[in-house]
């Protein structure tokens, strides 16, 4: 069957490269990243599906030095909390690079909006649909990034009650990512994680079930 809506062969092949060539990166050049380009990729994040068109996300970019070393430290005391948590793990933890705040040429946070009980559409049963646009939207920054040879990685090690301080939030928003964006002397060549030995990607095949939840077909 013919499908006059599919783009052309070498479009379609771009789209499957970006992403599966994006990668959460942690070791940046300090090179500033172009105004213009980060305006055009951060446009890409903004064009994110969102549940009831709420766009519930909201980037801050940050530009004061202090504001940048204040949240290093405070990933750096979560990296040292996240060891104790792992236990016998912790110490291999301590050896991964976990994110690169201090030298990406771009630091943005991503996060939820306040005033979000107002949207009902789509998040009556589903609250948490507002996270997973949220999350829509940083997919989309990452894989424009990518697509225009920019690293991009999600930071996540931070108490979000201290950030959301430190940033002067407004009550009811949430931070959701710290995201290091910038140039890049290479792409890792596979995710960090699995080079490191710190986990294995799982086949499709081992989480598509049929019909019912553990339905595996062989």
């Amino acid at each position: 069957m013919s499908n006059d809506h599919r783009y052309s062969e070498a479009e379609r092949a771009a789209i499957y490269r970006v992403i599966a060539e994006r990668r959460d990166m942690r070791h940046f050049l300090p090179n500033p990243v172009d105004p213009a380009l980060l305006k055009h990729v951060l446009a890409a994040a903004h064009q994110a599906p969102s549940v009831g068109l709420m766009q519930p996300w909201r980037f801050i970019r940050i530009t004061d030095a202090k504001i940048r070393a204040a949240m290093a430290t405070m990933v750096d005391k979560e990296r040292e909390r996240t060891a104790e948590a792992l236990g016998e793990r912790g110490e291999a933890f301590m050896r991964l690079k976990v994110e690169g705040i201090r030298t990406c040429g771009e630091l943005l946070v991503a996060a939820l909006a306040d005033g979000r009980e107002k949207h009902i559409f789509g998040r009556r049963t589903l609250p948490e649909m507002d996270l997973a646009s949220v999350a829509c939207a940083i997919q989309n920054l990452w894989l424009a990034a990518r697509a225009e040879g920019l690293g991009m990685g999600w930071v996540s090690l931070f108490d979000p009650e201290a950030l959301a301080e430190l940033l002067a939030m407004p009550t009811g928003s949430k931070p959701v990512a710290i995201l290091c964006l910038g140039h890049v002397s290479e792409f890792y060549p596979a995710p960090m994680l699995v080079q490191e030995g710190w986990a294995k990607e799982q086949p499709l095949q081992a989480l598509l079930f049929h019909n019912t939840w553990g339905n595996i077909e062989e």
